[in-house]
């Protein structure tokens, strides 16, 4: 490594001295220049001599003449120098004028730009693909040109630097098969403090089937290479990486769709009468004006009756003109300013598009000749408008013959016109830029790219695109959710990419994939000295093969400053799109920030952490969406890839794909100790975020921590994250990956899913520490087709999130059934749920069902049109769900929708401690809870779980019932005489005290368990187990009523042993079980109290017998049992003797238990005891603790405080709803009109105008007007009465006279145009007062006829910039403050 050769030659922008990459006084990007010393200074030029004669001298005698001529010489001399240093510090001055003048255009030096380093040479190596090329110590390149050869190799202190210039015209492409940089080699592509402006391509070449190509070890081909030492440095200009959108964008642009109308031989004039204000056909029609007088006579009264301002468009088909009557030509004239209608002639082809009173202006019209059958091209006329909400359209007629045929068409479309409205500043967004706008809908296909289009008239915050969208995008918060699509730039200044085939080649897995699949990819080692990547495109990277990926930190150990690096690496601002394999590879490395990353149309999992031993890496504000299948891990794979990818499964087993695949993720967690933040995973074909765990350090990193305790291990930051337009889950926490290879005892592949996951975390991943709850705060969650979220094991939190419209909102899943799980805590509060929102979703794009909301209207639906949408599921538990609201659960006829509901076809255990409290449901929730029933998706409904499915109404904000428990109705365990019954939920409402006895069987296999209440003998509870039949042990746990007694049958030979397990008693309470043998049984019964963690038994107590049933009744709090031989019943108390704590299942000594060992002669006898034992044991149905009264009045404090469910926390929203009535409505009995501001009605009565003015800035209502009519009062009112900074509401209430007067002044509140509301009935309005550019959310809304408008809501933002509001104090960040927290030294 060159250090320095001299004065002047000192190397400048290297790695340090020996490739110490974690020296101290190193700073990556910084170039510090060293001068040489400046020259010794000139003596100064001679005084000038003074301009006039020369002073007087003193007389002098004794001077000769020869001496006095001397003196005269020297004199001129003298005088001659003088002028020549003046005329020489003249030319200097006037040169370094010229120099500074010829400078100022020239690019200043500046210190932290790598391509200003004065030890730089220029380097223009040229073309030659054939030669490898090496940078070695000495070697500073400054790369001024393109170029292309073999190989790249900078090693040993060489460095590369691209050149550039603050014009940003340098624009150089390098291609080679490979760069790899080694051993305190660089490459830099501009700093962090000198973005690269200009133009830099990196293109990567080669074939994966090259045989003469050999592949460098650890790398192959086709990379840029990281060794240790090396340092990648580079840095694009500063661009956003992605927003969201403001305003929603329908499919095709126009809210009402476009049109598209072509036909042969439409004889006539065909006409389109278009409404102005929402470009929507009002009118369509066929006039055979060569025909029939009539239909001429006909034309000219409708073309009288249309009011000024309708768009009308005309194409004539075949011929128009035999029966054309003047009159019609003249009106067409005079109304259309048509120039050629009144000479039109046979078979000529005419186009027409203009406006009702619009004079010559708004005319657009061509005629074609007829001649031989043919016109020589079409007859095109074409206008532009724009909507009253700003959406520009264009209309277009046709008409022309072609080989015999006449031809006639309309189009009406938005194409190049379609403005999006973006939430952040995208002024370095350029014209010809490429962006893609997330799908906001169940299929991710709805994702679509765009081109960016030149639009002078848009503001920092809109782009133009080319064409039209496919699909509607939301850019709005609805129902509260915030449903707004990403929209992310993909394009870069620099770029690196993988030049690819035009096909599929080789064994590139062509049976999956139709493209070539294998790019290029980046590889960083450990030890390299400086990475940092920002603002970079990589475009056709990765390749389908291990360790080959767009970006991969390759076993870097920690990248921080914990691992010794002054400035720790990161990712930043990153667009990896149309990727072979995974976007970031995270593999064996810690403390990795990725920041603002975008990752597009990708194979295998995005977000990639690897081993399992990957820590203390922070997402940040990354975003990921159309994740597809790979092949790479059995997780990458699809149904086909599965059972068909088989080479490392044993011998011939098949997998399954539902088990052991299918699990592709945009972000894939493989160990909980990391952070994510303000991430958004937008479309998967699996899941958007998937904590996954591993036992023990997998692949490269296999053996190097044997017991990882991943599921220990708490979870690291999680805030202000979405997921969404994912087919299985939105956050999926479970499960793990099979950590052995392939064998005759498991046969499946290594690293396929494996479902033994328990994630429990505690302090410092020590089971006999406390525990720390795993918190999920702000959560935003929609249109997943399956799972919002599915989370198993605690203890774990969800608060303050959103989830709507998928196929189940949340459900958790416990630890595992006991004995495996001890109880922990899950709890849901402060969040929103669903049912369906107004996002109704578009119909294709690989959306797989559309069907009929619960509001009557079509919409997309998860799964299947008939699923079951539930809000909250309930697995087993216990569950804690709190202060959240539920919206828009109404059933149809093709589905039940309910709020709560349950795992389908549930053989689990459910906890009675499932507790609902503080919940606020919605007037639009149609089912709280049901229970299900037999039919499609329920089955039978008839497993061990749907029989025992229960949860406490705390109180009794979800039954009106306060501290009662909610179960199946069929299941008389559970009732008592004064139970409420709800039918239409399936359900029965009871006050009593329950838990569970969780009964464990040996010795007797595939037996099902018969359990009868005295009371109820006629309605026994038939469980069969939640173990598979045949297995050698069986399990049950009926959830029982406590102080109640029981007899328990079997529908076979007893089970020789019997361990019954107190699960949920509190200290004291009891039941009384009869179990069924033979007559002649012996038994032995002892207690005992399991300790599971140090798996020891305590207090072991034999049980003795007494005579009769009635003695025993007397000695509960005794260790006895009695037998009745008679009927077969063994009798004895289940009474908890200890307390137990918080949400744990046994108690705080342990588990109490009962075992019951039994030896039977007549072992075969099938024991159901029930013909015995009843009437015998009958007891009257009786109530323990009485029901209460039914709350009459509302609860306070339920449902979630807030209003809004953003993934902008930090910013503020209005709720708004406007209910306008037309008079029908009126007539129609509906008498509620009212604007309702953040939850606050205020209702209007009287017929006329109702305007509500809100402060911009606060939220707070500042005034409230109404008027009869749209009068002079009102006309001031709207001038001059509106505050400034206000949001205008404007309802109305009848059909107020004046109504279409007040059109031209919404123009200044925010409408693109004066809107024709001259037949409309009644009027929805958000606007407002104080800003000269309109905003994106404002809004009107017009009913007519049967398009009624109904309740119409809107959450509008607060505190805008826009709208001038001054903030008393910054905003506090939370997510900028869990940001730093996360990547500060520890």
């Amino acid at each position: 490594m060159q250090m320095s050769d001299g004065p002047g030659h000192v190397s400048v922008f290297a790695a340090p001295p020996n490739g110490n990459h974690r020296s101290p006084g190193y700073v990556p990007g910084r170039v510090v220049l060293i001068r040489s010393p400046p020259p010794a200074k000139s003596p100064p030029p001679p005084p000038l001599k003074p301009i006039g004669p020369p002073p007087a001298r003193r007389a002098t005698f004794s001077v000769s003449e020869e001496s006095q001529r001397r003196e005269h010489a020297q004199s001129l001399r003298k005088r001659k120098n003088t002028f020549i240093c003046f005329g020489c510090s003249l030319g200097a001055f006037f040169f370094s004028l010229i120099l500074i003048l010829s400078l100022s255009d020239v690019e200043v030096l500046d210190e932290n730009c790598p391509h200003h380093s004065p030890s730089l040479r220029s380097w223009n190596p040229g073309h030659n693909p054939e030669k490898p090329l090496v940078v070695r110590k000495g070697d500073l390149f400054r790369l001024d040109s393109s170029a292309t050869f073999y190989s790249l190799t900078i090693q040993s202190g060489g460095r590369v630097v691209f050149a550039d210039n603050k014009e940003g015209s340098k624009n150089i492409v390098l291609k080679t098969r490979h760069i790899l940089i080694e051993d305190g080699g660089a490459l830099h592509i501009g700093a962090p403090k000198c973005r690269y402006r200009s133009r830099a391509t990196i293109g990567l070449l080669g074939r994966s089937d090259e045989k003469a190509v050999p592949e460098v070890p650890e790398l192959g081909r086709k990379f840029i290479g990281v060794r240790a030492g090396a340092t990648l440095e580079l840095h694009g200009t500063e661009r956003l990486s992605w927003t969201m959108l403001t305003r929603s964008i329908p499919s095709s642009g126009l809210a009402t769709g476009d049109y598209d109308f072509q036909r042969n031989f439409s004889r006539g004039i065909n006409l389109r009468v278009v409404d102005q204000d929402t470009a929507s056909i009002l009118f369509s029609k066929r006039y055979d004006t060569h025909d029939s007088r009539n239909d001429s006579l006909l034309l000219t009264q409708l073309l009288q009756s249309l009011p000024p301002g309708r768009i009308v468009t005309m194409a004539v088909g075949d011929s128009a003109v035999k029966n054309l009557l003047l009159e019609t030509k003249r009106a067409i004239q005079s109304l259309l300013a048509s120039t050629y209608v009144i000479d039109l002639k046979y078979r000529q082809a005419w186009a027409l598009v203009s406006v009702i009173g619009g004079g010559n202006g708004s005319c657009s019209e061509e005629v074609r000749e007829h001649e031989n059958h043919d016109t020589g091209g079409k007859a095109l006329a074409r206008l532009n408008f724009t909507t009253v909400d700003g959406v520009g359209f264009s209309v277009t007629a046709y008409s022309e013959w072609k080989e015999g045929f006449p031809i006639t068409g309309f189009h009406i479309d938005a194409v190049d016109q379609v403005v999006l409205n973006l939430q952040d500043d995208v002024h370095t967004w350029q014209p010809g830029n490429q962006i893609v706008v997330a799908s906001t809908d169940y299929s991710m296909h709805q994702a679509e790219q765009f081109t960016l289009l030149p639009c002078p008239l848009c503001t920092s915050k809109q782009v133009r695109i080319q064409g039209r969208p496919q699909f509607a995008h939301m850019g709005e918060i609805v129902d509260g959710l915030d449903m707004r699509a990403e929209v992310a730039l993909l394009s870069r200044n620099i770029l690196i990419y993988g030049e690819m085939e035009n096909a599929c080649y080789g064994n590139n897995w062509c049976q999956f994939f139709g493209h070539d699949t294998y790019g290029g990819h980046i590889k960083i080692f450990s030890n390299f000295s400086s990475v940092h990547l920002s603002q970079v495109e990589l475009r056709n990277m990765g390749q389908q093969q291990p360790g080959r990926y767009p970006v991969h930190f390759h076993r870097c150990g920690d990248v921080d400053r914990r691992g010794g690096y002054r400035e720790p690496a990161y990712v930043d601002g990153l667009s990896i799109h149309h990727s072979f394999s995974r976007c970031l590879t995270i593999h064996a490395t810690n403390g990795l920030l990725v920041k603002d990353t975008v990752g597009y149309d990708t194979l295998g999992h995005c977000f990639f952490l690897e081993d399992g031993i990957e820590q203390r890496n922070t997402f940040f504000h990354n975003l990921g969406l159309v994740t597809r299948p790979g092949t790479l891990l059995p997780t990458d794979r699809n149904d086909t890839m599965c059972t068909s990818i088989r080479d490392k499964v044993f011998k011939n087993y098949t997998p399954s794909p539902s088990m052991e695949c299918k699990a592709v993720s945009t972000f894939w967690i493989a160990n909980p100790n990391n952070n994510l933040i303000n991430n958004a995973a937008a479309g998967s074909q699996d899941a958007g975020i998937w904590f996954v765990f591993h036992s023990s350090s997998t692949g490269d990193s296999h053996g190097l921590v044997p017991e990882t305790r991943a599921e220990l291990t708490p979870l690291g930051i999680f805030y202000n994250n979405r997921v969404h337009s994912n087919f299985k889950a939105g956050l999926f926490i479970d499960k793990r990956v099979k950590t052995t290879n392939a064998s005759a005892a498991d046969p499946r592949e290594y690293l396929c899913l494996d479902n033994n996951a328990r994630f429990r975390p505690h302090e410092n991943a020590d089971p006999n520490r406390p525990r720390v709850a795993a918190l999920i705060d702000t959560l935003i969650s929609f249109k997943n087709n399956d799972l919002g979220a599915w989370i198993r094991g605690g203890d774990v939190t969800v608060q303050n999130s959103g989830f709507a419209d998928n196929g189940v909102g949340l459900s958790f899943a416990s630890d595992g059934s006991y004995p495996k799980d001890e109880g922990s805590s899950q709890v849901v509060t402060q969040s929103l749920f669903v049912g369906e929102s107004q996002n109704r979703g578009s119909n294709g794009g690989q959306n797989k069902y559309w069907g009929q909301g619960g509001d009557g209207k079509m919409r997309t639906l998860p799964r299947n049109r008939t699923y079951p949408i539930r809000g909250f599921q309930i697995y087993d538990g216990p569950v804690q769900l709190t202060k959240s609201t539920f919206r828009n659960y109404v059933p149809t006829t093709d589905r039940f929708t309910s709020a709560v509901g349950f795992n389908l076809k549930n053989m689990w255990q459910i906890t009675p401690r499932n507790n609902l409290f503080k919940l606020s449901f919605q007037p639009n929730v149609g089912l709280r809870a049901f229970f299900g029933r037999p039919g499609q998706w329920f089955e039978d409904n008839d497993l061990d779980g749907d029989k025992n499915s229960i949860f406490h109404d705390l109180d009794g904000s979800v039954t009106g019932y306060r501290d009662t428990y909610v179960g199946r109705a069929d299941n008389y365990l559970i009732r008592h005489p004064d139970c409420v019954n709800i039918t239409e939920w399936g359900a029965v409402v009871c006050s009593a005290t329950y838990a569970q006895v969780y009964i464990q069987t040996q010795g007797a296999s595939s037996l099902s368990l018969s359990i009868s209440r005295d009371e109820y003998p006629e309605a026994p509870l038939v469980l069969r187990g939640t173990n598979s039949q045949g297995a050698l042990s069986q399990q049950y746990q009926p959830v029982l009523m406590m102080s109640k007694s029981y007899t328990l049958h079997w529908n076979g030979p007893a089970p020789k042993e019997i361990v019954l397990s107190l699960i949920n008693f509190n200290q004291g309470d009891w039941v009384l079980v009869g179990l069924c043998y033979p007559a002649d049984t012996t038994f032995h019964i002892m207690a005992d109290i399991n300790d599971r963690q140090k798996n020891t038994f305590d207090n072991i107590t034999d049980y003795g017998p007494v005579s009769t049933l009635a003695d025993l009744e007397k000695k509960i709090l005794e260790r006895k049992y009695f037998f009745d031989n008679t009927v077969g019943l063994l009798w004895l108390y289940l009474r908890a003797r200890h307390v137990r704590d918080g949400h744990s299942y046994c108690s705080a000594k342990g588990c109490e238990r009962v075992k019951v060992t039994a030896s039977t002669p007549s072992s075969k006898q099938t024991c159901n005891c029930t013909a015995k034992a009843y009437p015998k044991y009958n007891k009257p149905p009786s109530t323990v603790i009485p029901m209460p009264t039914r709350q009459t009045q509302p609860l306070k404090d339920c449902g979630a405080s807030q209003l809004v469910f953003s993934s902008d926390p930090w910013n503020s929203y209005l709720q708004t709803q406007i209910k306008s009535l037309s008079s029908k409505q009126l007539q129609s009995g509906d008498k509620q009109s009212f604007i309702t501001v953040n939850g606050e009605t205020l209702s209007f009565t009287e017929q006329g105008f109702f305007l509500v003015s809100v402060d911009a800035c606060s939220g707070k209502v500042t005034k409230k007007s109404s008027f009869f009519s749209m009068d002079t009062k009102m006309e001031q009112y709207l001038k001059t009465g509106i505050p400034k900074r206000s949001i205008l509401l404007l309802g109305t209430r009848g059909q107020p006279t004046g109504l279409a007067g007040v059109a031209r002044h919404l123009v200044p509140l925010g409408l693109a145009k004066t809107a024709d509301l001259e037949s409309k009935e009644s009027i929805a309005f958000w606007g407002y007062q104080g800003g000269s550019a309109p905003l994106p959310w404002a809004s009107l809304l017009a009913g007519q006829g049967e398009a009624e408008l109904g309740l119409k809501e809107r959450y509008l933002p607060l505190g805008l910039e826009a709208y001038g509001c001054t903030q008393p104090s910054p905003r506090t960040r939370r997510d900028l403050e869990l940001l730093r927290n996360a990547t500060e030294p520890q």
